[in-house]
């Protein structure tokens, strides 16, 4: 299975568990970490058999955003992977899920610090779990810097407007009530277990049709900044042809028998 040493890949059923593994360095960015990453959005897209994706970090915490080390010019690990940007100068922001959506559902399991960098590839996540301990914010203007990972685009359409600001304006830290409260999370559960969770979440969605949890999700971002009628009429297309599949077929005859269905993405 593939991975760097700083990104580990692992099945939990249908489920692609991709780890933040650089736990000195609280998860920290690196070359390493953004390759593994990247790879594995795409090794998920392409097998057929995964039907989720948890994101999560190790050593309690999910990332702590850029090296700051490596930005200020002392070097950064993994250089022998400078063949991969050079041959992809946009792998770094693929990986962060800014110019990439995964085709599947994407759960995030967030523990401890999940901070600049960390709260951007949050943003591009699809459903969100965090240990009550954990952290969120974005500090680049305490830096002097910019979240050009997204954030002033993606935050604003997540959680209300005042809220995104104060959280880009302020660059101050976040709780995970207070992340769930305005809405950036959607769980908040005791530490330790947010990956339990996680994995909870996509157990129930990988007992779905994949057809029609592909297409849901698509048609979600496919509408969202559409209007009412554009969008409407976009659902339909993306919604009629689920109802021609043979899984959709089978999720009816599942459901008059009495019996879990058994999907084959046809």
């Amino acid at each position: 299975m593939a991975g760097t040493e700083h990104l580990t890949v692992r099945r939990e059923g249908a489920t692609l568990v991709l780890t933040l593994n650089r736990p000195e360095a609280k998860n920290a960015l690196s070359l390493p970490m953004l390759v593994g990453l990247y790879d594995g959005w795409l090794q998920a897209d392409a097998d057929d058999t995964v039907r989720s994706i948890v994101l999560t970090g190790a050593g309690g915490a999910f990332c702590a955003g850029m090296d700051l080390k490596a930005l200020a010019g002392r070097g950064m690990a993994g250089e022998h992977y400078r063949d991969r940007l050079k041959a992809d100068p946009d792998l770094h922001w693929k990986a962060m899920l800014r110019h990439h959506r995964p085709r599947k559902p994407v759960i995030a399991a967030v523990e401890g610090h999940c901070v600049a960098g960390g709260t951007e590839i949050l943003q591009g996540t699809d459903i969100r779990v965090a240990g009550e301990s954990a952290t969120f914010g974005l500090f680049e203007v305490r830096r002097a810097l910019f979240p050009i990972g997204g954030s002033t685009v993606r935050l604003q359409r997540q959680i209300p407007r005042t809220h995104a600001l104060e959280m880009l304006l302020t660059g101050r830290p976040y709780s995970a009530r207070e992340a769930a409260g305005i809405g950036l999370v959607g769980h908040v559960v005791p530490d330790g277990t947010a990956l339990a969770r996680a994995l909870e979440i996509a157990e129930r969605i990988n007992a779905c049709g994949p057809l029609a949890v592909e297409a849901v999700k698509a048609s979600v971002y496919e509408t969202a900044e559409m209007t009412e009628t554009d969008g409407l009429a976009a659902e339909l297309d993306r919604g009629r042809p689920v109802f021609e599949t043979a899984d959709a077929k089978e999720g009816a005859r599942a459901f008059a028998e009495k019996r879990p269905p058994v999907y084959r993405r046809a």
